[in-house]
């Protein structure tokens, strides 16, 4: 498919993004990249209201379909912000939602009539009758015609105006999940179980989320007038690519979209890191080199043609669209010498600085030789699973070395563990009333429904004793221990709130109670539940704001990646190497978290436990050092400096 011409609406985001490339002959569907969703989601939301207010002017309704799931909440926070302040009216506005779970009591938390409700419907004027969400309600021998009612409500005003997407990672676009028809209408389908995995962490457990949902067809979308699909975040990125650049495919149904003559794709930087022209740039065009694309050009060639980095030659470079670089630094020996001490010097047993070293080409500093060291770690176990070697190494060098848990981790424990703790603790007959209450709460909890404060402090409590004790088994006094439960988490349900600026508060007090000169922070924003992007956000504000003070000029801010994801060979700036012994005692350290062994609740699309993932990861990131040229290690724990 050639390159699509770009309307009026594609044009105004397209000048508004910011760093937007050329699109690329790899490319079938008009694209727009920005730095961040927020930035993104706002000026979709402008684009909505315009289009509302074009109708408005008119005299006409203004058909949406909507979306539901965590890529649109920015722009329906926006939109009711045009409506606070700014007096945009939705008086003229007819909406029909994509999708919605089967069955589904509208009262439910889960469903999506209640998340159009609390993100939108309750803070604008809409009127009720104009709101169209399926029903996860009418009867079974009903729900064919239903369906077939459905469309037809939307053909009769015309068509959608405009359809929000988001996109799973399946491909799937709505509820149409992979083998969906090109022409298929609203209908009852059967969700994919990655959809589900995916869904689990809202249902506490893949057990909960409906089997069955409603969903408007790839028929019905691809006959609105113009199409905006959102994504957000490097899990989105590898279907982005398919979606953007691959053949069309039922097995990817958002491939249908290339079809469709006034779609727009908007993306994060993370969502769109898989495609071409950000991927691997050389192979579009020619490029401005700088240190850090030529050290991911280097390692890209290297694993494509499976030759460590010494053994690349001219040809290599010169095959794979990499001449322009050679023609800058001169030949591939000389390039290859240079990228191979480039990484080699990312690698250090002393993550702390190695005392009395020259430390030219260290990652870390020499001085101070002991150092103030603080750990973030967004639950309360993400420090041992993600640099739980590093963490043993700063202790064992003899560092000052603090770790701080941003959250309780409290909605992470399952009931039936609860449960158990709070029998143990009354059959000790402590605060017997009180336990039977906790007891009773949770042998009549309804699915989803939110827990006591008393059953969420059981449950705090839980997680900080095994915090407690993994910390201990690595020697760690109990006084470096730091426990911040911050507000954004404590609401007693899977859904967070904002991050304020109490959060900030309190770590930036930490950080100025300590005055750290290493801060170790979650970079993972993988993580499926986004506990872990908030948690990093406060360290990036706190940090931020006391930028200015003197200590801050000496302190220095490594980002590690949990269990979700790993950081690539090129971004790598501080390797440390783990023996056999270490993986061990790592191990061990995991399997103190007791609650978040054997099944734990939000274990997203990967069905091994946390110390085996982890395990796996580190030795892959080893491998791939070998694979470079370097040294053969049986794991690495990688990071990657942040310069506030």
């Amino acid at each position: 498919m050639g390159k699509q011409l770009l309307n009026t609406d594609q044009n105004k985001i397209k000048h508004q993004a910011a760093g937007q490339f050329e699109e690329t002959r790899f490319e079938k569907i008009h694209n727009v990249i920005f730095h961040n969703s927020l930035e993104a989601s706002k000026i979709v939301a402008e684009e909505i209201a315009d289009l509302i207010r074009s109708k408005q002017a008119q005299n006409k309704p203004c058909v949406l379909g909507l979306a539901t799931g965590s890529s649109p909440i920015k722009v329906y926070e926006e939109l009711v912000r045009m409506h606070k302040e700014d007096g945009l009216s939705f008086s003229n506005v007819v909406t029909f939602n994509l999708d919605e779970y089967y069955p589904m009591e509208i009262e439910n938390i889960q469903s999506y009539f209640y998340f159009m409700h609390e993100h939108l419907f309750n803070h604008i004027d809409m009127l009720p009758e104009n709101i169209n969400v399926p029903s996860g309600t009418v009867s079974s021998d009903d729900l064919y015609q239903y369906c077939i009612d459905y469309d037809m409500k939307i053909k009769t005003l015309g068509g959608l105006d405009f359809q929000l997407l988001g996109i799973g990672r399946t491909g799937h676009v709505g509820f149409n999940e992979p083998g969906s028809h090109y022409n298929s209408g609203t209908r009852s389908i059967t969700l994919d179980h990655v959809t589900r995995a995916d869904a689990a962490p809202s249902f506490l457990g893949i057990d909960n989320v409906p089997r069955r949902a409603i969903t408007m067809g790839i028929g019905t979308i691809r006959n609105a007038k113009r199409i905006v699909l959102l994504a957000w975040g490097i899990n989105k990125a590898g279907v982005i690519n398919q979606t953007i650049e691959g053949e069309i495919t039922s097995e990817i149904p958002a491939t249908y979209l290339q079809r469709h003559a006034n779609t727009t794709v908007i993306m994060d930087a993370e969502a769109s890191s898989e495609l071409t022209r950000v991927k691997t740039p050389w192979l579009v065009a020619s490029c401005i080199w700088n240190d850090d694309l030529i050290k991911k050009a280097i390692v890209w060639l290297s694993g494509l043609l499976n030759k460590s980095i010494l053994k690349l030659t001219d040809k290599d470079y010169n095959n794979n669209g990499m001449s322009d670089l050679l023609a800058e630094e001169g030949t591939a020996y000389d390039l290859n010498i240079k990228m191979f001490n480039s990484i080699q010097h990312t690698i250090t047993g002393w993550p702390g600085g190695k005392p009395n070293a020259d430390d030219t080409h260290r990652p870390e500093r020499t001085s101070p030789s002991k150092k103030r060291v603080l750990i973030f770690s967004p639950h309360p176990d993400d420090d041992v699973i993600s640099m739980g070697g590093t963490f043993d190494r700063l202790v064992e060098q003899g560092h000052e070395v603090h770790i701080a848990y941003q959250t309780s981790g409290n909605i992470a424990v399952s009931d039936e563990e609860a449960l158990k703790f709070a029998e143990v603790t009354k059959s000790l007959q402590i605060e017997s009333s009180k336990i039977d209450g906790i007891i009773a709460a949770l042998n009549s909890k309804n699915k989803n429904e939110p827990d006591s404060l008393d059953t969420r402090k059981l449950k705090g409590m839980i997680r900080r004793s095994e915090s407690i004790a993994a910390t201990r088994y690595l020697e760690l006094p109990d006084k470096n221990v730091h426990f911040l439960d911050l507000p954004f988490y404590e609401t007693g349900t899977v859904k967070k709130a904002n991050l304020s600026q109490a959060d900030i508060d309190i770590v930036s007090n930490l950080i100025d109670e300590i005055k750290p000169h290493q801060i170790y922070a979650a970079g993972d924003l993988a993580d499926p539940h986004g506990t872990h992007k908030v948690c990093l956000d406060a360290i990036f504000e706190a940090v931020d704001e006391l930028k200015v003070k003197e200590y801050m000029s000496d302190c220095w801010v490594w980002l590690y990646r949990g269990a979700w994801h790993e950081w690539e060979p090129h971004e790598i700036e501080m390797a440390v190497p783990m023996s056999p012994d270490q993986v061990l005692k790592k191990r061990h350290a995991i399997f103190y978290h007791q609650s978040q062994k054997d099944g734990v609740m939000f274990q997203g699309d990967d069905s091994r436990e946390f110390w085996v993932r982890v395990e796996d990861r580190n030795r892959l990131t080893a491998k791939r050092y070998n694979d470079l040229g370097l040294a053969d290690y049986a794991a690495i724990e990688a990071f990657k400096r942040y310069h506030f």
